[in-house]
């Protein structure tokens, strides 16, 4: 049985004339383990390669979303087969691999533990960061209007559910170059909500998404830019600010990157030239 992505709790509400007892609903939190099992048919090695705490549910989705934003895979084809380990365990899965599939395990050059807010904080140097991106660079002509961009973190919304029920969740979403929204994710952790959405865009052949536009609930981290440039991503909005880092990062990669979209306006801090008025 799947876990829910929200949990029910009592609690006691103060303010300053009056105290009360109600329920309410929490986003629900608990680690899963990814392990990996590669080589040849005749020797294959199982490895724990990461630990991160995320909103149950779209399991496979992180994990196969997780490998390919790190390198590890670059096709759908790539794996084999995701279950959960030991049966009803469902905070392991293990992800098994082609055995033609020789993955640089060195890659993954970060702690064993991942915390729900950083995906990135466990690596061991910034070179580790930068992941090799294995979609070449592409001249492209895409050009969104100011006007639609205004309207994409009200169309999020409207797909929030367990958002609306909790205020506790991050949420990638993608759309195409007309505004409509294909693939939607929450998770506790920005990174994870976002490795949902490329997992789900790689299991059904949609990478690269060159053509789309990608839209997070909140801030644009480093990390964030680096999985959007790995899925071929060219234009990303945030309804929060970007880090100096990550608008480094989507300068460099010829990204447009949109923070603080809030209403009718937004900051351009990369790839002017693809937002027409």
């Amino acid at each position: 049985m799947s876990r829910p992505a929200a949990t029910l709790i009592s609690i006691t509400k103060m303010t300053a004339s009056a105290v009360s007892e109600a329920d309410d609903m929490l986003a629900a939190e608990e680690p899963l383990e990814i392990r990996l099992e590669y080589g040849p048919e005749d020797g294959r090695i199982q490895k724990s390669i990461s630990v991160t705490m995320r909103t149950p549910g779209n399991d496979f989705e992180l994990a196969s979303g997780f490998l390919y934003t790190e390198g590890i895979i670059h096709h759908g084809s790539d794996i084999t087969g995701i279950k959960h380990c030991n049966g009803a365990n469902e905070n392991v899965v293990r992800v098994m691999l082609s055995p033609s599939v020789q993955p640089d395990i060195s890659k993954l050059e970060r702690n064993f533990y991942t915390t729900s807010s950083c995906g990135v904080c466990g690596k061991s140097s910034i070179e580790a960061v930068r992941t090799t991106c294995n979609i070449p660079p592409s001249e492209d002509t895409l050009q969104v209007s100011s006007a639609l961009v205004y309207t994409l973190p009200d169309i999020l919304r409207q797909q929030q559910a367990v958002f609306d029920s909790t205020g506790g969740l991050h949420a990638s979403a993608l759309f195409d170059m007309e505004g409509n929204i294909l693939l939607m994710r929450e998770d506790v952790g920005r990174h994870n909500a976002l490795d949902k959405l490329i997992g789900a865009a790689l299991e059904t052949g949609m990478l690269p998404l060159d053509n789309h536009i990608l839209l997070l609930s909140g801030r644009a981290s480093f990390e964030l830019i680096q999985k959007a440039i790995m899925a071929g991503i060219k234009i990303v909005a945030a309804v929060g600010a970007p880090s100096s880092l990550a608008a480094q990062m989507a300068d460099e990669n010829g990204m447009t990157l949109i923070g603080f979209l809030r209403g009718e306006r937004f900051n351009i801090y990369s790839g002017r030239q693809r937002v027409i008025i």
